[in-house]
């Protein structure tokens, strides 16, 4: 039987880098139509799903806060009503 989740968006994706720090891992997935999606996650929990540059992977994103900038703005400014928690 497949592995469920509750978080709704889950990404098929590749792994395009795993750079493995002393406690964390960055790993840098590419969705197939090229943007990235760059996380962090234990350097235990890389190695102990093997993951290498290649590897088919599917990116469950479960995420308690939101940010978003409007197109074209430059600088950061602060947080404002466009940045919101969930």
């Amino acid at each position: 039987m497949p592995f469920r989740f509750s978080a709704r968006n889950q990404l098929q994706a590749r792994v395009k880098s795993v750079k493995l720090g002393e406690v964390m891992a960055e790993v840098i997935v590419e969705l197939p139509d090229g943007q990235e999606i760059v996380s962090a996650i234990t350097r235990t929990s890389a190695e102990s799903l093997n993951l290498k540059q290649g590897d088919a992977v599917l990116a469950i994103i479960k995420s308690t806060k939101l940010m978003t900038r409007e197109e074209g703005r430059e600088e950061y400014d602060g947080p404002d009503e466009r940045c919101f928690e969930r």
